[in-house]
Formats: structure tokens, C-alpha cells, sequence
């Protein structure tokens, strides 16, 4: 019964990472907004912009709000915020509306990322907790892949590609209906009040600063792709929006995929030997697929690429989490934190693309994985 109860619990939880996944339609939305409104890469950027920068304003004060008024309340004030920001496109389709929709979600998904994370240590035991994260990074790479299928399902069958968004406002209200019903014991989420500046102090950890920063890259990396792979595609094969859009798909298939192998061998394999070894593959998959011009020969790369990054987050929160398990709530909000390195990867990306084209900006993406290459070969100083 013991084990019946945790799995009842644990389903609750982990769904909650399908609603983390759908801060990536952001990537197939921008493509679907620069050609609705005629945008340059540079104005359209502005999207991921909005929603990644809110990581860097509210992660923070979401690991402190977690101290007041615990993990699983936390959740369910996201998920009420996506649900808010999923209406807004619908009430009128312009491009100011657009940017407040995805701020919204943006803000919704920062409390969600840092809330999140944390609650499944909850029901989970803490030597399983790098794989469960994997397993719930493997949940929102489902989401992410869907968010590309579901909008050209919605632009080819239902008229519109928006019709994407009261579709994931009934997901998320049945999520956050679910996880309000379950109870959850907190009783290693409570702790002392805590302040702003007992947070920002851990990052004179250096252990911890290296893995924020590796957050920063490593998000900047999946939203960058996310984002410009249908662009590159659209440029280097000639292929339109609605093909190209697949690129983003099946680089998600591949994050699945990798998230799911990675899930079960994190189980019995090193961290970071798994580290090391995922971001050689990512780094030569990348320089390769920078001098391709085959169509399926770059769909074959984007997958390798997306296979070979999928499991990093996962690495470096948890091990984040570990370093300093009686200050969880604040190093999750720190870490979080450091997913606005999708607002600040992108907008750079597409600087460079305007003046140096798709291949230019993608190019950007080799220093971040340069630096985690670094944090893989430094992981076992943690």
C-alpha cells in the first residue's frame, strides 16, 4: 500500500513537467509570429526574450516564497498563471498582446521550474533523484516535441495555429486540479526564513556559480535551437515554414529519446562520465552540421545534437541539489535563475544572424557548449 500511495502521489508531480514543457512553443510561435507580422530575427527574438527574462526576476523570490507558504502551493499558483497566459493570445492577435501572453508564461513557468523540482524530492528518495528529475525532463521533452505537432495540426485543420493555446489551457487546469487533490507530505520543504542576500551568497561557492552558469548555457543551447533550426532549415534547404517547423520536432523526438535512455542509465552509470561523454558528441555534432546543406543529413545532426544535450539539466540541478541539500528552496530558485540564459543566448544569436546568416548564429552555440564541456570535466570537484 506504502508503494501504491508514493506512485499515486508521484504521477501528480511528474505531470506537472508536461505543463513545464509547453514554455517551448515559444520557439515554433516566434517562427508563426515573424512571418504573421514580417518580423527581422532580431524583433522577432523578442519572444523567447520575454519569456526567459522573468527566470532572472522571479526564480529568486520563488525559492523564498516556497520557505512561506510550501512546494505544492507554489505549483498550483504557476500552473494558475499559465493557465492566464494561454487566454491572452485569443483575446486579440497582436504582436504587443503576444509579447504580455508570453511574459505571462514566462512568469508562470519560472514559479513552476523552481517550485517543481524541489516537490519531487518530496516523494522521491534522494539517491533516485537525478534519475527522477531525468524522468521529468522526459515528461516536458514530450510536451516540447507536441507543441510544433499540435500548432500544425491547429494552422492545417482547425484554421489557426493559436487554437494550440486553449488546448494547453485545459491540460493545465486538469494538472493543477489533479496535484490540489493530493496530498503531499512537506516536511523536508519548511525551513528558516530566509533573504535575498543569504541566497545570492551561495554563489560565492564556486561549485555552485559553475553550475549556474551551466544552466545559463545549457538552456540558452535548447532554446536557441529550438528557435533557429526551422530558420537554418528554411535557408540552407529551401523548404517552408510549415516543413521546416519538423526540424523543431524532431529535435524534442530526440530529447524524449535521450531523456528516456538517460533516465535508465543515469540509474547505474557516473554523472558525469555520462556528462563528459554527451557533450563530446553534441560539440562534433554541431560543428558538422555547420557545413552541411543536405536536408537529411542536418535533420540527422539536429537529432544527435538534441539526443546528446538532453540529459544536462538534469545532471547539473541535481547535482546542484545535493551539493547543499538543507538549502534546497534557494539554490532551485538560484538555478532557475539561470534559465534566463534563454533570454540572453537567443537575442545575441540573432544579432549575429542578421548580419552573418542562420549559420552564424547557430555558431554562437559552440562557446556554450565549450563551457560545459568544462562543467562536465569539473563535475567530480562537486
Amino acid at each position: 500500500m506504502k508503494n501504491q500511495t508514493s506512485f499515486s502521489k508521484l504521477l501528480p508531480v511528474l505531470f506537472g513537467f508536461f505543463i513545464m514543457g509547453f514554455v517551448d512553443v515559444v520557439g515554433i510561435s516566434t517562427n508563426y509570429v515573424k512571418q504573421d507580422f514580417q518580423l527581422s530575427d532580431s524583433l522577432a527574438n523578442l519572444l523567447p526574450m520575454m519569456v526567459f527574462l522573468w527566470f532572472a526576476v522571479f526564480s529568486v523570490p520563488t525559492g523564498l516564497l516556497m520557505n512561506s507558504i510550501g512546494r505544492k502551493k507554489t505549483v498550483v499558483l504557476s500552473m494558475a498563471i499559465t493557465f492566464v497566459a494561454m487566454l491572452v493570445p485569443l483575446a486579440a492577435y497582436k504582436f504587443e498582446v503576444v509579447l504580455v501572453a508570453f511574459a505571462l508564461l514566462g512568469i508562470g513557468n519560472t514559479i513552476l521550474q523552481v517550485s517543481l523540482n524541489p516537490l519531487l524530492s518530496n516523494v522521491v528518495g534522494g539517491d533516485r533523484l537525478t534519475s527522477s528529475l531525468t524522468w521529468g525532463q522526459f515528461i516536458k521533452a514530450i510536451a516540447s516535441f507536441l507543441g510544433p505537432v499540435i500548432a500544425g495540426f491547429a494552422a492545417a485543420s482547425l484554421g489557426n495555429w493559436k487554437m494550440l493555446f486553449p488546448i494547453f489551457a485545459v491540460i493545465t487546469l486538469a494538472s493543477s486540479l489533479w496535484l490540489l487533490v493530493t496530498p503531499i507530505d512537506e516536511h523536508t520543504a519548511g525551513g528558516k526564513t530566509s533573504s535575498f542576500a543569504a541566497c545570492f551568497a551561495l554563489l560565492k561557492d564556486t561549485t555552485i556559480l559553475m553550475f549556474f552558469i551551466g544552466i545559463i548555457c545549457v538552456v540558452g543551447i535548447d532554446v536557441g535551437l529550438n528557435i533557429t533550426v526551422p530558420k537554418y532549415l528554411m535557408v540552407r534547404c529551401g523548404i517552408p515554414l510549415e516543413r521546416a517547423g519538423l526540424g523543431t520536432s524532431l529535435y524534442f523526438i530526440a530529447r524524449t529519446t535521450g531523456t528516456f535512455i538517460g533516465a535508465i542509465l543515469l540509474v547505474k552509470f557516473s554523472p558525469r562520465r555520462f556528462f563528459l561523454i554527451s557533450m563530446v558528441v553534441a560539440i562534433a555534432g554541431m560543428l558538422v552540421m555547420l557545413t552541411m546543406s543536405s536536408l537529411w543529413t542536418i535533420l540527422v545532426l539536429v537529432f544527435v545534437v538534441g539526443f546528446a544535450v538532453a540529459n544536462v539539466f538534469s545532471i547539473i540541478f541535481s547535482a546542484a541539489l545535493q551539493r547543499k541539500p538543507e538549502r534546497a528552496n534557494e539554490i532551485s530558485g538560484l538555478m532557475i535563475m539561470g534559465v534566463a540564459g534563454g533570454a540572453v543566448i537567443p537575442p545575441l544569436m540573432g544579432v549575429v544572424s542578421d548580419s552573418a546568416g542562420q549559420t552564424g548564429g547557430l555558431a554562437v552555440l559552440l562557446i556554450a557548449m565549450a563551457y560545459l564541456l568544462f562543467c562536465a570535466y569539473s563535475l567530480k570537484k562537486a
